[in-house]
């Protein structure tokens, strides 16, 4: 039988980040790369402006 992982990233409140994931082109070969963060919910804006 399986057993379920449960993973908190911070005690209390629940959900107050995400997982973004953002497409970035690589300088050195030029493909695509994907850069993955955990953020704070208020912060996300802020991670696609860089």
């Amino acid at each position: 039988m399986a057993k379920k992982v449960v993973a908190t990233f911070k005690s209390g409140e629940g959900r107050t980040y995400s997982k973004v994931i953002k497409m970035v082109k690589s300088d050195k070969t030029g493909a695509y790369i994907f850069r993955e963060e955990m953020v704070p919910n208020d912060a996300v804006k802020d991670f696609f402006k860089k």
